[in-house]
C-alpha cells in the first residue's frame, strides 16, 4: 500500500517509520467503520530478529520474521485463518500474490480499491463527526438572538 498510495509514498520517502504509523492510522478507522479483523503485514525480512505481532489502535500489526517476506505471512495466515464461515479479503496490487491468496480462498483487493474504500470511510466518520458536532444537547439554554450576539462580540473581543 505504502508504494501505491500518493500521500504514503510521499512518507515513505522522508521516514518510512511516519508511513507505516499512517496507514496504520487508516486501516484502524476502516476497522472500526466496517467492524472487521484487520491485519497489517509489514516486510521485515531484511531486519534480523524483528518478528514481533502487537495490536496498535485496536489493529494486528505483523513484522515479518527472518528470511520471511510478507508475502510468504499473508500466505501462512490466509491458509491458517481460512475455514466456512469466514471471509477473507487480502489487499495487494502484486498480481502474482493476488493470484496465490485466490488459489487459498481469499478475496483479493488491490490497493487502489482500497484507497477508494478508505476515503468512502473517511467521507462517513467525517458526516458522522459533522452531525455529532452540530447536534445540539436537550438540556442546553438557548439565549435570545441579541444576547447570543452581544456573547459572540464578548468572545471575540469585539466592541459594539
Amino acid at each position: 500500500m505504502i508504494g501505491h498510495w500518493p500521500e504514503l509514498r510521499k512518507l515513505r520517502d522522508d521516514n518510512l517509520e511516519d508511513a507505516r504509523d499512517r496507514l496504520i492510522e487508516l486501516l484502524a478507522e476502516y476497522k472500526a467503520q466496517k467492524g472487521w479483523d484487520v491485519k497489517l503485514v509489514f516486510d521485515a525480512h531484511f531486519a534480523p530478529g524483528v518478528k514481533q505481532t502487537y495490536n496498535q489502535h485496536n489493529l494486528e500489526v505483523i513484522y515479518t520474521a527472518t528470511k520471511e517476506t510478507a508475502d510468504e505471512c499473508i500466505e501462512r495466515l490466509t491458509h491458517e485463518l481460512r475455514g466456512r464461515h469466514t471471509q477473507i479479503i487480502v489487499a495487494t496490487s502484486d498480481m502474482t500474490e493476488q493470484n496465490v491468496v485466490f488459489g487459498l480462498g481469499a478475496a483479493r483487493m488491490p490497493a487502489s480499491e482500497l484507497a477508494v474504500e478508505l476515503k468512502i470511510v473517511q467521507k462517513r466518520i467525517d458526516s458522522l463527526a459533522k452531525r455529532t458536532q452540530t447536534r445540539r444537547s436537550p438540556n442546553r439554554i438557548e439565549p435570545r438572538p441579541d444576547v447570543a450576539r452581544k456573547l459572540e462580540q464578548m468572545r471575540r473581543g469585539l466592541k459594539e
